[in-house]
C-alpha cells in the first residue's frame, strides 16, 4: 500500500464516482466574501489536520482487509491497492477506482472529499466500497459491456444505415453508453454489500459509514442513471450488517 500525495495521472474508466451535495445558498448572506477572522482560520487549519489524521488512520486499518479479502475472494487478480490523493486545485469532491497500466488497483481521492468526510466510519465506507469494486471486477464487466453495447448497436446501424459510416460510428458509441450503464446500479449495490463487509472487518460501523448517501443528492432511478436511490444503497448496508450479525 502506498499512499501518493500527487495528481492521479493514470485514470482509466472509473468504478463510481461519490460527490457530496453542494451546501444550500443562504439567501440572506450578504453577497461579498467577509474574510475569516484569525479564530476561524484556526479552526479550519486544526479541521484540515484532523482530516488528514484520519484519513490516514482508515488507510492503515482498511487497507490490509482490503487486501486480505480480494486475495480470499479473487486470489486472481493484483491485490495490491494504491490509494492516491489528486490534489488539483479545481478538483471536485469524488473518489473513485480505477486500474494503472499493470493492472495494479487505484483507489483516489480528492482534496475536497476527504475535507467533507465528516467521520472515520463514514471514510472506512467509501474506501470500502471503492476496494470492493475492484475485488468484484466492475471496471471489466463495465468494459465487457461497453465493447457489447457498441458491437450490437454497430451492427444495427450498419444494416439500417446502408453503410453509412457516421451513422454507424454514432451508433456504436451510444451503444457502448448504453452497454457501460446497463448493470451500473447493480455494481454499485454490489460494492456497497461488499463495503459493508470490508469496513466491518476492519473495526468500523458501516451503518454509520452509510450515513455519508444523506450528503449525496439522491439520483432517484433516473433513465440510463449510473447510481441507485439513496435509499436502496442504506438498506443494502443495513441488510448486510444484520445479516453479519452487526
Amino acid at each position: 500500500m502506498i499512499v501518493r500525495w500527487s495528481i492521479v495521472v493514470c485514470l482509466c474508466l472509473a468504478g463510481c464516482a461519490i460527490t457530496p451535495r453542494a451546501p444550500e445558498p443562504n439567501a440572506s448572506a450578504p453577497s461579498e466574501t467577509r474574510p475569516l477572522t484569525a479564530a476561524e482560520r484556526a479552526a479550519s487549519r486544526a479541521a484540515g489536520r484532523q482530516a488528514v489524521r484520519d484519513f490516514l488512520a482508515v488507510i492503515e486499518t482498511v487497507e490490509p482487509v482490503a487486501e486480505q479479502i480480494c486475495k480470499e475472494r479473487s486470489p486472481q487478480r493484483n491485490c495490491d491497492f494504491q490509494i492516491v490523493v489528486d490534489k488539483s486545485p479545481d478538483a471536485p469532491p469524488n473518489a473513485f477506482q480505477t486500474l494503472d497500466d499493470t493492472g495494479r488497483p487505484i483507489i483516489a481521492f480528492t482534496v475536497p472529499l476527504i475535507v467533507a468526510v465528516r467521520n472515520r466510519d463514514e471514510m472506512a465506507f467509501i474506501m470500502s466500497h471503492e476496494a470492493a469494486h475492484h475485488i468484484r471486477g466492475h471496471l471489466q464487466l463495465q468494459r465487457q459491456n461497453a465493447t457489447f453495447g457498441a458491437t450490437i448497436f454497430g451492427q444495427v446501424a450498419g444494416v439500417f444505415g446502408a453503410g453509412n459510416a457516421e451513422a454507424v460510428q454514432a451508433a456504436q458509441e451510444f451503444g457502448a453508453v448504453i452497454g457501460a450503464r446497463s448493470y451500473s446500479k447493480s455494481f454499485e449495490l454490489e460494492a456497497d454489500a461488499m463495503g459493508t463487509e470490508i469496513a466491518a472487518r476492519a473495526g468500523y460501523d458501516p451503518v454509520r459509514g452509510a450515513a455519508f448517501f444523506t450528503q449525496i443528492p439522491d439520483p432517484g432511478n433516473r433513465f440510463l442513471g449510473t447510481h441507485p436511490a439513496n435509499a436502496d444503497r442504506v438498506e443494502t448496508v443495513r441488510a448486510t450488517a444484520a445479516g453479519m450479525g452487526l
